[in-house]
């Protein structure tokens, strides 16, 4: 009978550890995945989408866009803070070139710091305070013509993980 108890108590010790890894694994790949949506740029001449990932959290603005090795042109990472703030930059484990456009609470791009370098540890700050910075390709917004003044609308996805 002892024996038993003992080998039922394993089992039991065993199913909840499995469980609770399993558990914790499931947290973290949905505290993982970033919700996403498409940003909307209207410049002077024709408006602009892109697909975007939204770093609205810590952890995921600290993690940004390092390590990925290609973005497509349609797509980049828009980083929203509580409140505007001035926000700064670096380029460190970033491997690909980076536009940024500094938007302000009302959507207005106030500032576009172009083609900032891969893996470079200098800052890249805002003039003032924005609400939030998208990160396209470095020479998109030249090529597309986007400017200070333009506007920016957001339409999120998945709005579950607001």
């Amino acid at each position: 009978m002892t024996r038993f108890i003992k080998r039922s108590a394993q089992g039991i010790l065993a199913l909840f550890l499995l469980v609770s890894s399993t558990a914790g694994i499931e947290t973290r790949a949905h505290a993982e995945t970033p919700s996403s949506g498409v940003i909307e740029i209207q410049s002077a001449t024709q408006t602009h989408r892109f697909e975007v990932e939204i770093a609205d959290e810590p952890s995921e603005r600290a993690r940004g866009l390092m390590f990925r090795e290609f973005l497509p042109a349609g797509d980049g990472m828009l980083f929203i803070y509580p409140r505007e703030q001035i926000s700064s930059f670096w380029m460190k484990n970033t491997l690909i070139s980076l536009d940024m456009l500094f938007i302000t609470n009302n959507g207005e791009i106030v500032q576009i710091s172009p083609r900032a370098t891969p893996g470079s540890l200098d800052s890249v700050r805002s003039d003032r305070p924005v609400r939030a910075v998208l990160e396209i390709n470095g020479g998109l917004a030249d090529a597309l013509s986007i400017a200070v003044g333009d506007t920016v609308k957001l339409f999120r996805k998945n709005p579950a993980n607001q």
